[in-house]
């Protein structure tokens, strides 16, 4: 059904009015501090960008097992937390709106990211083909350990004390990591699940983790502040569903009962473009607020709102090259071209520096 919803039409997400649909997607950008602590280049970083309707944090990890990448900030910590607040605190003092999104990152990570140099931990003992990315360079995966049923609920636990953290920080709301083959991904796709107890088998069980830990979460904060991501056919990280259609729909049906802020989709797989699953079934499943991502430029996302097959778009290299991303869109002006040499670790070179329209365009 064709509406009259465009980028600028303000959108009323739980307690805010979003002044856009436009959204900073959640990047990676492995420049957080010793201890994995925020720096001030990191408030910087998301200032600028404070123009979008809703600012979505890098993964953060809720805790030091569920670390799995050089300087990414953690949310576990009080040096942490004390961090965050001035990136939330910049935000802020320009209008804008910011979730943190909490991860666990599972059988992606490596003994040398873990306390003790102990194995990952995943719902199976699998280990995913390619290479870990550590402080000493590229390492081979190695086959984690599979979780414990009882070990499950410390997890779950996890999530909570993160969110409550998040609250801490002055976050206006969190986001569920449940995607890109990351620890709950890795229980809901049967390509990674093969386990035998109340968390593997059937749907019911394998979505099991990623409606505790919702409940979990909104039990910590509003539902309306708390949305959740997933991406039924990205086969980043080695992971793969044998039917992603009926897996998801599934489990978006199952988030209605929360009342959620949003849904996230990474629309297709980010390693081929491949993208032939009906997204437009999966929307009308869930109830709320539908917002998507993966390759969307101006032109696209405008036709997914006028459609109604969208309610949101978040942007990640458009955005990350483009600080004022709003503006630009609004003037039709030309854009950055991303750097993808600083897209990972390094300084404030390809990440703070790419300049707006005002400064004029590279």
């Amino acid at each position: 059904m064709a509406t009259d919803i465009d980028l600028f039409t303000p959108l009323k997400l739980g307690p805010f009015t979003l002044p856009n649909r436009i959204v900073l997607a959640p990047l990676t950008r492995n420049r957080a501090a010793e201890g994995d602590v925020p720096q001030d280049m990191n408030a910087e970083y998301y200032r600028q960008r404070a123009s979008g309707g809703l600012l979505i944090s890098e993964a953060s990890p809720i805790s030091h097992q569920g670390i799995g990448y050089p300087a990414t900030p953690g949310i576990y910590s009080a040096e942490q937390v004390a961090a965050w607040r001035k990136v939330t605190d910049a935000v802020h003092a320009q209008g804008g709106h910011i979730f943190l999104q909490l991860w666990h990152v599972g059988r992606i990570s490596h003994p040398s990211m873990q306390e003790g140099g102990v194995l990952p931990v995943a719902p199976s003992a699998i280990r995913p083909s390619g290479d870990a990315v550590t402080y000493q360079g590229m390492q081979p995966f190695v086959t984690p350990r599979a979780l414990e049923t009882e070990e499950i609920p410390g997890i779950v636990a996890d999530y909570a004390q993160a969110t409550r953290n998040a609250r801490a920080a002055g976050f206006d709301g969190v986001e569920i990591h449940a995607a890109n083959g990351y620890l709950l991904d890795e229980f809901v796709r049967d390509g990674t699940n093969r386990r035998g107890d109340r968390y593997g088998g059937s749907l019911e069980n394998r979505c099991r983790i990623v409606t505790e830990v919702t409940e979990a979460v909104v039990a910590e904060w509003s539902s309306d502040r708390v949305g959740l991501r997933i991406s039924p056919q990205n086969r980043f990280n080695d992971i793969q569903d044998s039917d992603p259609q009926t897996t998801f729909d599934y489990l978006a049906e199952q988030l209605n009962a929360f009342g959620l802020a949003y849904l996230h989709v990474v629309e297709g797989d980010m390693l081929s473009g491949e993208r032939n699953m009906d997204y437009r079934k999966l929307r009308d499943t869930f109830e709320g607020l539908y917002m998507a991502n993966n390759g969307y430029d101006l032109d696209r996302a405008a036709r997914a709102l006028a459609a109604g097959d969208a309610d949101l778009v978040s942007f990640g290299k458009l955005f990350l090259a483009n600080p004022d991303l709003p503006e630009r869109f609004k003037r039709g002006a030309p854009l950055n071209e991303p750097d993808a040499d600083t897209f990972y670790g390094g300084d404030e070179r390809g990440y703070t520096d790419y300049p707006t329209l005002s400064e004029g365009a590279s």
